[in-house]
């Protein structure tokens, strides 16, 4: 299975959720065909357009008719009625419940009294069945989006000029954190708040991603300072743990030995470190001295720093988060001389972009076969086609 993360700087809409998931590589002409299941009269265009240099996919949803208003009764039973999976249909139903449900917090009405506007109209209705019908045909099984930019202002609504971001959004997006920036506008609408806050889960800061590839849905408006486009990070489930955060741990040494140091970079591996390094510098007094650096993810922060204070000199450390980027890797085998060789991949999405035989394997078959082990390692690869 997949995952999506979506990058809410310039906010989200509706549209712009249809748009990023579409332009990973669904066809239109599908989606179009597929939307007739809701029996609605309403049509997509989707059209290449541009944002500040930027380059995207813009979807507009025409509604051949006046936009109804409806209850959640009368929304229920069009998606009821159509031939979509029970997932697509259940998942659009949890939407729309969470819509009204703000809606009548808003408006102090009972949860079937409750009749939307904007959002029930059919343009919403296409967007939020259309989303959640791309997603099953994307496979996603997880959605993630960043901290939500709502945009500054007022806006125009049915019951006329409210602040940014209006009452619904401010109540859909309750527990999640947003922000806002200098552009007069607004960017997050309640349909696109509803979409995110139902399916996905934020996460704080920006995760760790291996990903495939970048959906771009553009936003109607022209915004004065940065892109109007909502970022769709699509990529294998088993490739990403949101959880997933890395620190760097420093040191810098003057009164250890090398026999100390040496040994504890190997132990500082065998604790979990993802890189253990020294470096060569000058400290205080021009006295020559060691920097050790650690690279960890935040879980095994705690025991690492503990380990250093036991198994070294220094007294104080540095620690900060950074971020990285990984290639997806792969591990496979191969046979050379009738000894098992593994050899690790490195992809850049789907391009193979380094390969590397496992050392110890390559170590272990020279001294069985009695070769240098320069030439075990030349013709494994030699030999190995991925």
């Amino acid at each position: 299975m997949n995952f999506i993360y979506f990058d809410c700087s310039a906010g989200a809409s509706g549209d712009m959720i249809l748009a990023s998931l579409l332009s990973l590589g669904v066809p239109v002409e599908e989606f179009r065909q597929v939307l007739k299941k809701l029996k609605i009269r309403a049509e997509v265009e989707a059209r290449k357009a541009r944002s500040h240099n930027l380059s995207g996919l813009r979807v507009e949803v025409r509604v051949r008719q006046t936009a109804t208003e409806r209850n959640f009764a009368e929304v229920e039973k069009i998606i009821l009625n159509s031939n979509f999976s029970l997932q697509v249909k259940t998942q659009a139903l949890k939407i729309f419940r969470r819509l009204f449900q703000a809606e009548a917090r808003v408006h102090g009405q009972s949860f079937q009294k409750t009749h939307l506007h904007e959002a029930a109209a059919d343009d919403a209705l296409v967007d939020i069945v259309g989303s959640c019908w791309l997603l099953e045909k994307l496979q996603v099984s997880s959605v993630y989006f960043s901290p939500v930019n709502t945009g500054s202002g007022y806006v125009k609504t049915s019951h006329g000029l409210l602040p940014v971001p209006p009452p619904a959004v401010a109540e859909l997006m309750a527990g999640f954190p947003v922000y806002s920036t200098e552009e007069p506008t607004e960017l997050l609408t309640p349909t696109g708040a509803a979409i995110l806050t139902t399916l996905g889960k934020c996460l704080h800061s920006r995760p760790e991603l291996v990903y495939e590839k970048v959906g771009y849905g553009l936003g109607h408006k022209e915004l004065k300072h940065h892109p109007n486009v909502l970022r769709a990070f699509f990529g294998k489930m088993e490739s990403f743990d949101p959880a997933r955060r890395v620190q760097v741990i420093e040191a810098t040494i003057d009164d250890a030995s090398p026999q100390l140091l040496g040994y504890f970079l190997n132990r500082a591996l065998e604790l979990g470190a993802l890189e253990a390094y020294l470096t060569p510098v000058f400290m205080k007094k021009n006295r020559p001295g060691t920097k050790l650096t650690l690279m960890s993810e935040v879980d095994k922060i705690d025991r690492l720093v503990e380990e250093i204070f036991r198994e070294t000199t220094t007294i104080g450390l540095r620690l900060y988060p950074v971020e990285r980027k990984v290639l997806r890797r792969e591990i496979k085998e191969t046979r050379y001389r009738g000894q098992i060789i593994r050899i690790k991949i490195s992809y850049y999405g789907e391009e193979p972009v380094n390969l590397q035989p496992e050392y110890e394997d390559c170590l272990r078959a020279a001294r069985k076969l009695q070769l240098p082990l320069k030439k075990v390692m030349t013709e494994v690869m030699k030999k190995f086609n991925p």
